[in-house]
């Protein structure tokens, strides 16, 4: 979101900016699909595309360009297979294609669209053209969609918005630094407590939602698919248990419980007296996180996001 803030306040005080998107890669590519930098005429440069000796060069092509009156669209491929003709001084054998769109103050309307969508939780197509920097309430299939026939005729369509959602259950401070954490990683994140007037709930600036719940109906509050991704971190053992029982039979892309080993031997041991299978309990993940001797609140985030990230991106060790 602060990207495109940044985009905003340069083009509305009449500066251009240069937008660089990475529109294709593959192999061992330094960028990914969807990798953003903003070079501003201000000099000021936010995001990347990949870094290194290939963005330095891309970031000084911009510049340069920002300098004329009608800075072109258009895209440029990168070979990362050393000095080679297209290459990128980069040696790491992959490669990758970079569009460059120049916006000015003619775009504050779509940068403006693109901020609400993000605020309001929605989503949203951004269009890559040769010809035309556009966004809409157009939905796609897969997050990245798109086609390169020439450099004159391409096109590049991705998903804006918050494509995953973590659900917090329990506002203390764990909850705090784990929403600042996932909110950087690109997250919708909502918290939910059953406590009134809770200190680090109120003050939880990071949380996009904050709710106020009986654990009892907490299963009404979340959402099931792929997408969702939720961390069980009340403050006392009997609440834990209670969200567990109301969620162990949904569907949820990652479900784990905070706590002591010893705390969830102890839950897990009281679930499958109460007729839970073993299949259903090793499906959550508990304790959460991974296993690097984390104890303040920000290293438990750390350890949570780490193991998130490990099952969303297609594994689970």
């Amino acid at each position: 979101m602060m990207y495109w803030q940044h985009i905003l306040d340069r083009i509305q005080n009449s500066q251009k900016v240069y937008v660089l998107t990475v529109i294709e890669n593959s192999g061992s590519s330094p960028g990914r699909k969807g990798f953003k930098m903003l070079v501003g005429q201000d000099g000021f440069i936010f995001g990347s595309v990949g870094g290194g000796i290939m963005e330095f060069a891309l970031v000084e092509e911009a510049q340069q360009l920002l300098l004329t009156e009608n800075p072109p669209i258009f895209i440029k491929k990168q070979i990362h297979r050393g000095h080679i003709t297209d290459g990128s001084g980069m040696i790491c054998s992959g490669e990758q294609t970079v569009a460059f769109h120049c916006l000015s103050y003619n775009h504050i309307a779509t940068v403006q669209s693109i901020l609400d969508c993000l605020d309001s939780g929605m989503n949203g197509t951004l269009s890559l053209l040769p010809s035309s920097f556009g966004f809409s309430d157009k939905r796609l299939v897969n997050q990245f969609e798109y086609q390169i026939n020439s450099t004159e005729d391409w096109v590049f369509e991705e998903q804006i918005g918050y494509r995953d959602t973590l659900y917090i259950v329990g506002g203390g401070h764990v909850g705090v630094a784990v929403s600042e954490l996932f909110v950087k990683l690109g997250f919708h994140v909502v918290v939910f407590d059953n406590r009134e007037k809770l200190n680090t709930l109120e003050n939880n600036s990071f949380a996009h939602q904050k709710i106020i719940v009986d654990y009892n109906n907490i299963q009404d509050y979340i959402q099931e698919g792929s997408h969702s991704y939720v961390a069980i971190m009340t403050n006392k053992y009997t609440d834990d248990t209670l969200v567990v029982r109301k969620l162990i039979k949904n569907s949820f892309k990652f479900v784990g419980v905070l706590g002591s080993k010893a705390k969830l031997k102890t839950m897990w041991k009281d679930l499958l007296k109460d007729g839970f299978t073993k299949e259903e309990l090793d499906a959550i993940y508990a304790p959460i996180g991974l296993s690097i001797k984390s104890e303040t609140p920000e290293e438990i985030a750390v350890s949570i996001a780490a193991q998130i990230i490990q099952v969303k991106n297609g594994s689970r060790n």
